[in-house]
């Protein structure tokens, strides 16, 4: 059933509060932060979290992340604080980074899709903390999208996606990082990352003498039970077919110039996913620049805006240049790969 959704501009503090109402009441908000727009509910009300799942097409099994403003309400949350999660909320809260603990009681099975782990950040967005301040609760946020469609790093995509199925949107404008946080599991002696993201391993290494990468990272895997969001299913997907072209640059242009001809004269309409670098180098008028790769982090910032170009240009097959996996490279790749279904070319 289609509902009324209320889009509240960021600096409208009367309408923030009516966010955080409307979350207290059970309702969903989608909410900015720094990495993408979440689709928000209260993270203790079983019945309220059910409704993302709902608004969203997600599968229960895929757990959610629980975003505080405090540290304080983790007492609502977990059964225990490890030290090396101390350690990394010290370092890198508020900002990118999910921890992986063991939860309490008080979180529902659904939150945490029955495992006894619940992932928890607290995002470095001023609005998101104030809302969830506001609200006075931990606020479960997966990404504000149908699931499986590109993540919203603009209000326009999330309005696109779930006008007319949740309660609110705040306008926060584009997001910054433009990739989800870094999901770590801090629940064994070494750290593991679940789901890179805004925190490289490199940040990590420089705070703990060893990090492990969970194996699942490494390709597709039906068969696992996911403890973080974004490990089992395809995400991000735009409408159109990806292939991605792996290799040195002049290889990678040459190879797409030949997809791209292949392509065209079988009818097919082709986008080509660029970077600075390499601009030049392909048709202009289905080419969109997702960045520069001596600076990767704008290609992570714009890699799902230009997703959803495009779904509007409604191109049959994107043809999209990899990126080195090193640094936000590694988490640029994850979404990459799983965008693309794993269809990849090492030249």
């Amino acid at each position: 059933m289609k509902r009324e959704t209320m889009i509240i501009k960021s600096e409208d503090l009367v309408g923030l509060k009516k966010a955080a109402e409307i979350l207290k009441s059970g309702g969903l908000v989608a909410i900015p932060t720094e990495t993408v727009y979440g689709l928000g509910a209260n993270a203790l009300d079983e019945e309220a979290t059910k409704k993302i799942f709902i608004a969203k097409g997600r599968p229960q099994d895929n757990p959610l992340i629980v975003h505080i403003s405090d540290t304080n309400q983790l007492e609502d949350l977990v059964l225990e604080i490890p030290e090396k999660a101390y350690i990394l909320m010290e370092k890198f809260w508020p900002g990118p980074l999910t921890l992986i603990m063991k939860k309490c009681e008080k979180v529902p099975d659904i939150i945490t899709a029955g495992l006894d782990t619940v992932a928890i950040r607290m995002p470095n967005h001023a609005i998101a903390r104030k809302i969830i301040e506001l609200a006075n609760l931990p606020i479960a946020a997966p990404s504000a999208n149908i699931s499986g469609r590109p993540s919203p790093t603009d209000a326009n995509h999330v309005i696109e996606d779930l006008k007319g199925k949740v309660d609110a949107i705040v306008d926060g404008g584009r997001t910054g990082v433009g990739v989800e946080s870094t999901v770590v599991d801090v629940t064994e002696d070494i750290p593991t990352i679940l789901r890179p993201g805004g925190i490289t391993e490199e940040d990590l290494l420089n705070v703990f003498s060893e990090v492990n990468v969970d194996p699942a990272l490494k390709g597709k895997n039906k068969d696992i039970i996911p403890k973080s969001p974004g490990q089992k299913y395809k995400h991000y997907s735009p409408n159109a077919k990806m292939k991605i072209i792996n290799g040195e640059l002049h290889q990678m242009i040459n190879r797409i110039n030949k997809l791209y001809q292949e392509f065209t004269q079988k009818g097919l309409k082709v986008g080509i996913l660029a970077t600075e670098q390499s601009k030049w180098s392909y048709p202009c008028d289905i080419t969109i620049v997702v960045g520069d790769r001596k600076n990767p982090s704008t290609i992570a910032s714009n890699f799902f805006n230009s997703l959803r170009e495009f779904d509007r240009m409604n191109v049959d097959i994107i043809l999209a240049e990899g990126v080195e996996k090193f640094g936000i490279g590694k988490a640029i790749m994850n979404r990459m790969e799983k965008a693309a279904g794993f269809d990849i070319e090492n030249l």
